[in-house]
């Protein structure tokens, strides 16, 4: 099954436009373990998301570890749920054949962010797995994206609208979408309108203080679907004692619950 149809099936089916970032901190995390942590958290929220996004440097923080955590996390999760493995790859071609076999392969993800900061040939090796999903970044949700995003190059364009112009034309097989913060609303609905039929992947929202609303109306696409609402430390952390799981559905369902409202004003 292609990556949008087994997003969009997973959408619907969990009626969810929310994505959860399986991002393990010690430093933030209730007593309990690595793995247990995670499972319980998968648990508590399998009905209410449309894909879960493990964010590779916490378990390469862990080193061996931290792989074996990874590879279990992501054998727990639903078959029928997508995984996007973030590790924001980027590397000369030879390289980045190592990077998808890696994510594809060896850890089985549905997709992946890739940086593409090199070029076409550094990205063209994950656009080969033509089942799989390639999230580029475009315009990131930290503050420091303004540093190289927002400037200006000969043809007049902002970088990261550059970047969504050479994305939706190196989207032959439609496994390509965009990473584009939360933090930008008006980069976010100029994106949409340059790419109108692009899954959006929208980290930001809750500790990066994205205003969901805005991220609702200028990211979803004409039918209010292709956004990836991606959250984080709202849900994992929404307690730090035993209750943690049952603290993280009750956020997860409130947050899947508002995107829908959002979605509802907007078909309206």
């Amino acid at each position: 099954m292609k990556f949008i149809d087994k997003l969009l099936k997973a959408a619907r089916r969990n009626n969810s436009r929310l994505c959860i970032g399986l991002d393990p901190d010690p430093g933030l995390m209730p007593e309990t373990s690595f793995l247990e942590f995670n499972k319980a958290i998968v648990d508590a929220t399998a009905d209410l998301v449309c894909a879960y996004k493990p964010n590779l440097a916490f378990y390469e923080a862990l080193g061996v570890d931290g792989f074996n955590l990874l590879q279990r996390t992501v054998e727990h999760i639903p078959a029928h749920i997508p995984i996007i493995g973030d590790g924001k790859r980027g590397d000369i071609g030879n390289t980045a054949k190592a990077y998808t076999k890696a994510l594809f392969i060896t850890f089985g993800f549905d997709a992946a962010t890739v940086n593409p900061y090199l070029g076409f040939d550094s990205v063209e090796p994950f656009t080969e797995y033509k089942d799989k999903g390639v999230f580029i970044l475009c315009r990131t949700s930290n503050p420091g994206a303004m540093d190289f995003q927002s400037l200006v190059g000969d043809q007049g364009m902002p970088l990261y609208e550059a970047v969504a112009r050479k994305a939706k034309e190196w989207n032959v097989y439609g496994n390509i979408g965009l990473v584009v913060g939360a933090t930008y609303p008006e980069e976010l609905r100029c994106i949409r309108q340059l790419c109108p039929e692009m899954l959006l992947l929208i980290p930001g929202i809750g500790a990066q203080g994205g205003d969901l609303a805005s991220a609702v109306k200028y990211g979803v696409d004409a039918r209010g679907e292709k956004a990836i609402i991606a959250v984080s430390r709202q849900i994992l952390y929404a307690s730090c004692e035993a209750d943690f799981a049952e603290a993280a559905r009750r956020s997860a369902q409130e947050l899947r619950d508002k995107i829908n409202y959002l979605v509802s004003q907007i078909s309206s």
